[in-house]
């Protein structure tokens, strides 16, 4: 009698797949971020940041993350007759998460509820909501960095910051008066000077409709986030460049003169609109000095940069949780992928360096709620350099820990992949960023005296770092003599010996030790899963992997 063929049921049973990395809490899931929010002062925070984790974790919140990136924004620059719009269309899932981060505070909550470890607190907030959706991140640390900036402006101030410090996400395009809350961009880059600021031609002319208002003419290559309600604008004035608050809407209510011209076609970043922008004749206030426009705007730069560190940080930590939560489910040659040698050895190796990051982001972060300038003026462009330059390194060997299900787009990775450049390029690529190291160095007074002193906190706490320590304080002293060209090397020991110190000071001796034995005297090239013999890389596996 002839058998029945197999149903179709049978030949599709999915065997040896991992289940979704969802439904669980981003903040009580990882360790090393829970440690670190507590050790720089914002223990104080971990309730609300707890059920801020469990909110990103949700499946819901995790398929909104996917929906604003599969639906990217759309520019309406004209209406149906003809009339200039100038708007940028959403996907409602864009405006969901948005709203999920206003409503946690990560816009604008130290400036509004100042204490001890408050930047702590809102950078553990970012480090998370940057693992589902990036980019609502731009408009939240634009907005984030605006504060100090606006404050130079009393009435500026008296009339913005209320409503920067709502916790209600209005997403409506009309004048900011009548909303109940705004979000702040900026624009500085145009085509024909890039990162030279001094290039700028956009230009800022008295109105005689009040003190410090100009019209402003011209343009910018890049503006982010362009359906915010006001941006801070440099210009030319006569007296040099200067800073603007332009906001979308003149106070009588008129739309103001920016004109989008189109909206960038980005490698990543993809769910935020980044525009090309016309300005004509743009009702603008002064803001600060006038001729002192770069370093104004520079401040807000600096928080914004504090922001690309912790952004990286964060997809750091995604790609790595994804790939060993999927190495601990996947099997191969009758063990899971975890178990197998040399598989641990490049996630134990992912985990270090992801878990430094975390360490030195957080770090950063406290350096904001009031400690020494210098250190602060020093270590945001140290961090902002290294960490980003490593986040696309680690993105791809996560990505490749997965196989081919991690570079199909049902995946996350190919999206943080896509994701990890942007915080490389914004605010500074990575010569910008190293040349304004040499430049605290040399022009902020104890820059390098706090910065030594930070490190040293670590001595005693193991041999690798102390020669490293001790080779890099001759260099550091030499170094404001040497030639530019070597200040990406410099920079980089930096990040490293910081990152070091922080973890022989805090982490398990586990992760400290590997992480000196293979980033300090370790000569395999930059490689992932080339951690020295020896490490026993269980620990520090289990201790990446998410709960």
């Amino acid at each position: 009698m002839p058998q029945s063929p197999p149903s179709l049921d049978a030949t599709h049973e999915v065997l040896n797949q991992p289940p979704p990395l969802a439904d669980y809490n981003l903040f009580s899931s990882d360790r090393a971020l829970g440690e670190a929010v507590a050790r720089e002062g914002a223990a104080w925070a971990i309730r609300e940041l707890t059920e801020l984790g469990a909110t990103l974790g949700r499946p819901e919140t995790i398929e909104s993350g996917f929906a604003a990136n599969t639906n990217p924004p759309q520019l309406r620059a004209f209406d149906r007759y003809g009339n200039r719009r100038d708007e940028v269309v959403f996907h409602p899932a864009y405006h969901e998460m948005l709203g999920l981060a206003v409503a946690a505070g990560l816009h604008s909550s130290p400036w509004a509820t100042p204490r001890p470890g408050a930047h702590v607190a809102r950078a553990a907030g970012f480090y998370m909501l940057t693992q589902i959706e990036s980019g609502v991140c731009c408009p939240i640390a634009m907005t984030y960095g605006s504060v100090p900036t606006l404050r130079r402006e009393a009435s500026l101030a008296a009339e913005w910051l209320p409503r920067i410090f709502s916790r209600h996400y209005d997403r409506g395009f009309r004048p900011a008066a009548e909303k109940t809350g705004a979000l702040l961009g900026m624009g500085m880059t145009e085509k024909q000077g890039g990162s030279d600021l001094r290039a700028n031609t956009t230009r800022a002319v008295p109105s005689g409709e009040g003190s410090g208002i100009h019209r402003i003419t011209g343009h910018k290559w890049f503006m982010s986030a362009p359906m915010c309600d006001a941006f801070l604008v440099l210009a030319q004035a006569p007296k040099g460049p200067s800073c603007f608050l332009v906001p979308r809407w003149t106070p009588e209510g008129a739309r103001n003169g920016l004109r989008l011209q189109r909206l960038k076609d980005k490698l990543g970043n993809r769910s935020n609109a980044s525009s090309e922008v016309e300005f004509v004749e743009a009702w603008g206030a002064l803001v600060g000095e006038e001729g002192r426009g770069i370093p104004i705007i520079i401040e807000m730069s600096n928080l914004t940069r504090l922001d690309c560190a912790i952004g990286t940080a964060g997809l750091m930590r995604q790609a790595v949780a994804q790939a060993v939560h999927h190495a601990r489910h996947r099997r191969a040659f009758q063990k899971h992928l975890v178990d197998q040698p040399l598989m641990a050895n490049v996630l134990a190796d992912l985990a270090l360096e992801t878990e430094a990051a975390c360490a030195l982001a957080l770090r950063l972060a406290r350096a904001y709620d009031g400690e020494d300038a210098a250190l602060r003026r020093l270590i945001t462009p140290v961090a902002k350099y290294w960490i980003c330059k490593r986040g696309p390194a680690v993105a791809v060997e996560a990505l490749e820990a997965l196989g081919g299900n991690g570079y199909v787009e049902e995946s996350i990775m190919p999206r943080i992949y896509r994701e990890m450049p942007v915080n490389s390029v914004w605010e500074g690529s990575a010569n910008i960023i190293c040349l304004d190291v040499r430049r605290a160095m040399t022009r902020e007074p104890g820059a390098v005296d706090a910065f030594l002193a930070e490190i040293g906190r670590a001595r005693g706490g193991n041999p690798r770092l102390d020669r490293f320590l001790a080779m890099l304080g001759t260099e550091l002293h030499a170094a404001q003599q040497e030639s530019e060209g070597l200040a990406r090397r410099i920079v980089g020991r930096m990040a490293v010996a910081l990152e070091a110190a922080l973890l022989v000071k805090h982490a398990p001796p586990a992760v400290a030790d590997a992480f000196c034995a293979s980033r300090l005297e370790n000569e395999a090239g930059g490689a992932f899963g080339t951690l020295p013999a020896g490490i026993d890389t269980r620990p520090i596996v289990e201790r990446a992997a998410p709960q």
